[in-house]
């Protein structure tokens, strides 16, 4: 296996479970989003492979991090991604982060706290927005808000796709010391039903997701670019949206996912909220004594 598309799932932006360079961001930055999208695509394909030996991997992401750094013939996605950084003067920080992350993925497969877990989600998780901020021409002083949000996605992804990450890669990111407390081995995600031990692990960690929800709620509005700031509102509602479900919802042998009417339902709600929390903020900056008045 010597080339990316050895590795490849099919998978596409259109198949995750947050927008990815929807409608909302400006068109002309799109292209950019997708660039960075596939290069992590590429990498994620590359770690996940469930056949291709950890040597195989470590060495196609090398290779993507080599085109990344200019080396012609190595990793076509990090070559694209690299002219496009280097079209907007941008930084290829983000994206070394990410390989950091899929590196990982290839040699750890247990996390022993939450603390193990977020400084993953550092790598895995926080590269995402804060490229996508970079590329708005936004504050980094928005990237502590930013990664709230983007570790809550991640845990959400990883609380649904627990048993299936289990089951095809041996790999568990519920941390080992949740699970040791109810007196449960990580064999247990390999049931058609959570015990009603697993229920309470993995409600707590949907919890501690929505923690970080709460933390990351007031980012849509501090955005500048008010299309971004609606795409954000959206992404922060879908991911509330999923807490719930998973606090209800057994993940090995239920539907955590939004159907299509509730995804339409709750992007226009998130939409919404941040459009008029906007508004507020606008009116009250031009008449200061209505800046009580923001909720």
């Amino acid at each position: 296996m010597t080339s990316a598309a050895d590795f490849t799932s099919g998978k596409g932006h259109r198949d995750e479970n947050f927008p990815v360079a929807s409608r909302l961001v400006r068109a002309e930055l799109r292209p950019a989003i997708l660039a960075f999208y596939r290069f992590a695509r590429t990498a994620d394909d590359v770690a996940d492979h469930a056949t291709a030996s950890a040597e195989q991997k470590l060495a196609q992401l090398d290779r993507l991090e080599a085109g990344l750094r200019g080396q012609a013939g190595m990793g076509v996605e990090g070559e694209i991604l690299r002219s496009t950084l280097q079209a907007r003067n941008l930084t290829d920080r983000h994206a070394r982060d990410l390989l950091e992350a899929f590196r990982r993925d290839v040699t750890k497969r247990r996390y022993a706290d939450w603390s193990e877990l977020m400084d993953y989600c550092r790598f895995s998780a926080a590269p995402v927005g804060r490229f996508v901020l970079d590329l708005h021409g936004e504050s980094d002083a928005l990237w502590p808000l930013n990664d709230a949000l983007c570790a809550a996605l991640q845990v959400i992804n990883h609380l649904q796709d627990c048993a299936k990450d289990y089951r095809n890669l041996d790999r568990v990111y519920i941390p080992l010391d949740r699970l040791g407390v109810e007196g449960l081995a990580v064999d247990c995600l390999s049931a058609r039903q959570a015990s009603p031990e697993l229920r309470r692990v993995i409600v707590g960690l949907a919890r501690q997701a929505g923690a970080l929800l709460d933390r990351s709620r007031p980012f849509a509005e501090r955005i500048a670019d008010r299309r971004l700031a609606l795409e954000v509102g959206v992404i922060q509602a879908l991911a509330e949206g999923l807490v719930r479900r998973l606090e209800r919802r057994d993940p090995l042998s239920e539907r955590v996912h939004h159907g299509a009417v509730e995804t339409t339902g709750l992007a226009l709600r998130g939409g919404i909220v941040v459009a008029m929390r906007r508004l507020v903020r606008a009116v009250g900056a031009r008449q200061p004594g209505l800046r009580g008045s923001r909720g």
